[in-house]
């Protein structure tokens, strides 16, 4: 089921992204691996804390 969408998914999307190159460059700490999180959440279009709280930012997908 899908949960995610517009520009939640393209934040989370670019955040993820971002984050994870700090591993690479900048600080080069490993909690740039925290940005796989986003970005996957946003690539799978589907957020397991969502349901928790009532939330869905799909349009279509709404029901």
């Amino acid at each position: 089921m899908k949960n995610v969408g517009g520009i939640d998914k393209v934040l989370r999307i670019i955040v993820g992204l971002v984050l994870i190159s700090l591993v690479f460059v900048g600080p080069k700490t490993a909690w740039g691996w925290v940005g796989l999180v986003p970005l996957l959440t946003g690539l799978f279009n589907f957020c397991p804390l969502y349901p928790l709280i009532g939330l869905n930012t799909c349009k279509k997908c709404k029901d």
